[in-house]
């Protein structure tokens, strides 16, 4: 595992694209402070469709809560006490991110983070230092993979580095629950 970290350190400092298994299902990912990198996903993802009215904003994953506190200005009470209590992966959609590359973010400033909660990601980020975009490794408007061996070649064939870590795994996988919450404290329940 440390050296598959270490490979995908390598690709995120030089503003490249990986191919990683995430918390949830096999994600695509870069450096969600750099623009370019995230420019890369958008296009092997062909999600800079003009017939689109705007791009839909990218989930980071982070380390911890700390890291956490460095890119989203305030977080909500509510948004530690979902923290806390969640026991499957949960993404939280919060006003006023800070220090994120602009096109990771939805058009009203707002950000989708995931605190992880996978032994591989957690090292990765934290030993990266920053937060990594996570989108799923498919095609805009197909179907998301729930393994390595479903993720269509064009992706794997785009991205710059695979990690070679859980390719074999087969166990069942879903995405996570999202919900969003504003800094007064009111939620939406995006996705279960």
């Amino acid at each position: 595992m440390e050296e598959e970290i270490r490979k995908a350190i390598e690709v995120l400092r030089r503003g490249g694209t990986l191919l990683y298994p995430t918390d949830t299902i096999w994600g695509v990912g870069c450096d969600a402070t750099n623009e370019t990198a995230v420019e890369k996903i958008l296009q092997l993802k062909k999600r800079n469709n003009p017939d689109h009215e705007m791009p839909k904003s990218f989930i980071v994953l982070v380390s911890d809560i700390g890291m956490l506190n460095r890119f989203i200005k305030e977080v909500p009470a509510a948004a530690w006490n979902l923290i806390e209590v969640s026991d499957s992966p949960l993404t939280i959609i919060y006003e006023g991110a800070r220090g994120i590359a602009k096109n990771v973010l939805a058009t009203n400033g707002s950000l989708g983070v995931r605190i992880v909660k996978d032994l591989f990601c957690e090292r990765l980020i934290h030993k990266f230092g920053k937060p990594i975009v996570s989108t799923s490794a498919n095609l805009s408007g197909q179907a998301a993979p729930q393994h390595f061996y479903d993720i269509a070649d064009e992706i794997k064939q785009g991205v710059e580095y695979v990690v070679n870590w859980r390719q074999d795994d087969t166990t069942p996988q879903k995405a996570s629950s999202i919900i969003k919450i504003k800094t007064n404290g009111e939620f939406q329940i995006i996705r279960k």
